[in-house]
């Protein structure tokens, strides 16, 4: 095999294997580990807004981070658990429940208690562009 060739293969792989790992490094420090993407469109007549719709999964002993969204979530619990909050009173999530989160407003600090993981289904109507997890303070 040609040398050059060689070395030109080798040098296009590492430049691609070296875009794909910033890529990951980039989403997981804006995005949720928790968080399974299923569907996203741009929302008709509202420029510069889209609609994101995921799956959420947070196993007992994990812990969701404090954080906002540059728009709105809702959240469907379809499996509840047992959640709390640093320094507060054990609560529950339970099956069923809605949830509506406005826009800028912090929430998500909380740790899941028990056997059960909290399962989520959620649609965000955010800003195009930004950070759909900020976690900023």
């Amino acid at each position: 095999m040609n040398t050059r060739f060689l070395f030109r293969l080798l040098a296009g792989g590492g430049l691609f294997g070296l875009g794909l790992m910033t890529g990951l490094v980039a989403q997981t420090g804006t995005d949720s580990p928790f968080r399974v993407e299923q569907k996203r469109t741009e929302l008709t007549g509202a420029p510069g807004m889209e609609v994101i719709a995921s799956l959420v999964e947070i196993k007992p002993g994990e812990s969701s981070q404090q954080h906002f969204h540059h728009g709105v979530e809702a959240a469907y619990v379809i499996q509840g658990a047992k959640i709390q909050p640093p320094g507060k009173d054990v609560g529950e999530l339970a099956t069923g429940a809605t949830i509506l989160n406005l826009r800028d407003v912090k929430h998500g600090n909380f740790k899941v208690l028990g056997e059960t993981s909290l399962k989520l289904f959620t649609v965000h109507v955010v800003d195009k562009g930004q950070p759909l997890y900020d976690y900023s303070n």
